[in-house]
């Protein structure tokens, strides 16, 4: 699998997988389009066989103390084999380079495989917003990350278990939770495109 950051000519395949993955609440192209120029955000697609495998989006203002994971989607014959959480650990080093310390996401209460997933790269639950996750009415669980014992972690793990983007990389084991959970995860939301757990997976 090779990562590279998104660009704008990446949007059109980026949107044909956004309204596969999210066809109740997918973003607008004018938001996702936002979002790829946004000196604020990051997006990192993943390439296999010639084809879109994922993408996701972090929102990290340089100098900010705190980011936030925006969306991971990996389309479904991609799924399953660690690829959503290669693109995790992407957007947390992103997140590091820029000078974060915290990183926040969103997630549904229904959805225990993702949340095993992010408990197992340190996110930890800090609260929940009831029947967040509309029509479903189901609760978001707010997660929270504190980077540097993140990276930290991350520094001291085999040369074989790190990220890079820009070259192919083999997928991160998993430390014992599923790493790719579904269709695609929304962490936090708002009117844009602020993460937001749609269809139940995140990874």
């Amino acid at each position: 699998m090779n990562l590279r950051a998104a660009e704008a000519a990446d949007l059109d395949a980026i949107m044909t997988l956004e309204r596969a993955s999210f066809p109740t609440d997918a973003w607008s192209e004018a938001m996702m389009r936002e979002e790829l120029a946004s000196r604020h955000g990051w997006y990192v697609v993943a390439e296999e066989a010639g084809m879109l495998a994922g993408y996701a989006g972090l929102r990290a203002p340089r100098g900010a103390k705190d980011a936030d994971i925006q969306t991971i989607t990996i389309a479904e014959p991609f799924r399953g084999h660690g690829r959503g959480r290669t693109l995790l650990r992407a957007l947390l080093a992103e997140a590091d380079r820029r000078g974060a310390r915290e990183v926040f996401l969103e997630v549904r209460a229904d959805n225990p495989v993702a949340q095993a997933l992010y408990a197992s790269e340190r996110f930890a639950e800090v609260g929940r917003r009831p029947r967040y996750y509309q029509p479903d009415g189901v609760d978001a669980v707010v997660m929270r990350l504190d980077l540097p014992s993140w990276a930290a972690a991350r520094a001291a793990a085999p040369s074989e278990d790190r990220t890079e983007v820009g070259g192919s990389t083999a997928d991160a084991p998993t430390s014992g939770a599923s790493s790719d959970l579904g269709a695609g995860l929304r962490p936090l939301g708002d009117a844009a495109p602020a993460c937001d757990v749609a269809t139940g997976w995140c990874t």
